[in-house]
């Protein structure tokens, strides 16, 4: 496994250190267009990020997308982990890159399992994450180089003044260390917080309850009620955070989420609502969440905390 991961974040460093003429970038499509935004999103694999997912809409718009990071739950090396619920953000005007290989993709799920069973397709595990923070955060050099030059699809297509990490589980660990990076403009983390004990989880991610401080972004968790594995260490997160606003919105699906539904189920709506108004300025988006009538405070199922948020969108 060590080789394998050595000889991944070697390949990845060699794309990004060699930039490739636009001429010669060359893309797959994996699976169809899906999404109820504007324009349906694909997911695509590119000859020069070997270590990414890219999710974009099928047809480019002209106003300039800005970019969504993704942490893959179990830090796994699979781009396609929660594809129907990237594709679905993809299609409300937004560039995803996930952090991983295009490897397998699941079924859409008609309905979730049991809250209190294990995610599909995340048994624990005792094996190094499969991607790293570096690599998460290394995507952003990667759309600095493919949008350059009059030829290249990206070209004047990615605002890199508006960027989320959000991730899932281990994932969402890799997110929230990201959001350190002053380039990030917001985070999400899904069934994810930092461990109320440290050495107690089976992520790598080098983070503590400390690094908290470095966030300088709004900060929003999405938690999966009392089963979700992750519930108490979010809870403690979110009572931290002092210094910037901070959404804690838990609903009892478990710690799988709701990513494997159509569309992403209420993760997808959520995050979309959440990314409109920190990226896009919605204010529409942002009685999500503001108010004391927002939709999530309103909504059967939902308990919502909130902090350093404004009165009004």
């Amino acid at each position: 496994m060590t080789v394998r991961l050595t000889l991944i974040a070697a390949t990845v460093a060699l794309a990004l250190a060699s930039p490739v003429q636009a001429s010669a970038l060359t893309a797959r499509t994996i699976g169809p267009a899906a999404g109820s935004g504007p324009t349906p999103a694909i997911a695509e694999s590119w000859n020069d990020a070997p270590g990414y997912t890219v999710y974009r809409p099928a047809r480019l718009p002209r106003a300039r997308m800005p970019l969504v990071l993704w942490g893959n739950g179990g830090c796994r090396d699979n781009g396609l982990s929660a594809s129907h619920f990237l594709r679905e953000i993809a299609s409300h005007g937004y560039v995803v890159i996930a952090n991983g290989s295009a490897r397998e993709e699941s079924p859409v799920l008609d309905q979730l399992p049991a809250a209190d069973a294990p995610p599909p397709g995340s048994p624990p595990r005792a094996t190094p994450d499969e991607t790293t923070v570096a690599q998460y955060l290394a995507a952003i050099d990667w759309v600095q180089t493919a949008r350059k030059g009059a030829r290249s699809r990206w070209a004047g297509r990615i605002d890199l003044t508006r960027i989320a990490a959000m991730g899932h589980s281990c994932g969402g660990l890799q997110a929230l260390a990201a959001g350190a990076d002053p380039r990030i403009a917001t985070v999400v983390a899904f069934n994810s917080g930092v461990y109320n004990r440290m050495g107690t989880g089976l992520s790598g991610v080098r983070i503590t309850k400390d690094d908290l401080k470095k966030l300088h972004t709004p900060v929003a968790y999405f938690i999966g009620g009392p089963a979700d594995i992750a519930f108490a260490n979010a809870a403690d997160d979110v009572a931290r955070l002092s210094h910037v606003p901070v959404l804690g919105a838990n609903l009892p699906v478990g710690h799988g989420g709701t990513f494997r539904l159509a569309g992403g189920g209420d993760w997808g709506r959520a995050a979309i609502a959440w990314l409109d108004w920190q990226l896009k300025g919605d204010a529409a988006a942002a009685k999500w969440f503001v108010g004391r009538d927002c939709r999530l405070c309103t909504t059967f199922g939902w308990t919502i905390t909130r902090k350093q948020f404004p009165e009004y969108p």
